[in-house]
């Protein structure tokens, strides 16, 4: 089982090459894939029947905020996730919408779609985790509380369901559900990772460990909250792309990602 995102992200192609010499499958517990799974009936292979796959997200703390009001935001505000109940750097990564980006490099290499079969729509509820369109215009969603203890049991029993000791859904009481495309100007980030998926390679550990960085500097208050995107771009357009081969080079891009990353930093403080 995985729960960890940003292996996926930095090594996906490396993953599923030791799974598949292993003989072995990768099972997400992230909720947006464990959704995606589930209205897969259990499989992560979408190359038949599959139009696309959507997946969602609250939009964060800032998701009405107005862009001019951006660079004043604090890392208070940004931890204050208005559904889930999470880390600093993961309430972060919501507020800018790169966990959407980074779920978006996941689920390619996680159920082998291409970056443009998978939308992101931002579902202030929480509550519908992710969608997928097959080829005769169904759609399948897997719908209940934002609870991680429901994707983790249906990791630990599948294929059986067993109890996950969450409230159950009431749709009567939350009355309506709404959908609303991210606002990319708000959000770049998540731009900023679908060019990762078209320029393959290390870009993709390149973004996350700039993001890592720049999310850090943040908290730490070293940086405001627009910058974290300015500097993620900055290191995607300075350093040089290579092929993954071997891990050795993904812990050759983490660590220029970071160098790069924590020099821009240093260059803003000034």
């Amino acid at each position: 089982m995985l729960a960890n995102k940003e292996a996926y992200v930095v090594a996906g192609e490396l993953l599923n090459e030791l799974a598949e010499s292993n003989n072995s499958t990768i099972f997400p517990i992230d909720s947006e894939h464990s959704a995606i799974h589930q209205c897969l009936s259990g499989k992560t292979d979408t190359s038949g029947g599959v139009r696309k796959i959507t997946l969602t997200g609250s939009g964060g703390p800032f998701l009405n905020r107005n862009l001019k009001e951006f660079e004043h935001i604090t890392p208070e505000e940004a931890v204050n996730h208005p559904v889930w109940k999470m880390g600093k750097k993961i309430s972060v990564d919501s507020a800018t919408m790169m966990n959407k980006g980074l779920e978006i490099i996941e689920a390619k290499w996680l159920f082998g779609i291409n970056s443009e079969k998978i939308d992101i729509l931002v579902h202030p509820e929480g509550i519908v985790h992710s969608l997928v369109e097959f080829n005769d215009a169904s759609v399948i969603a897997q719908l209940s509380v934002p609870d991680m203890q429901i994707p983790i049991a249906y990791g630990l029993g599948f294929p059986e369901r067993i109890s996950s000791k969450s409230q159950s859904l009431s749709l009567e009481k939350i009355g309506q559900l709404n959908f609303i495309k991210p606002d990319l100007l708000k959000f770049p980030s998540i731009g900023i990772a679908r060019s990762c998926l078209e320029s393959g390679g290390t870009s993709s550990s390149l973004l996350n460990a700039a993001n890592e960085e720049a999310v850090k500097a943040f908290l730490d208050k070293k940086i405001c909250f627009t910058q974290i995107a300015e500097i993620i771009s900055f290191v995607m357009d300075t350093i040089p792309i290579n092929t993954v081969k071997e891990l050795e080079n993904v812990i050759e891009a983490d660590f220029l990602g970071r160098e790069s990353a924590q020099n821009r930093i240093q260059q803003l403080n000034n």
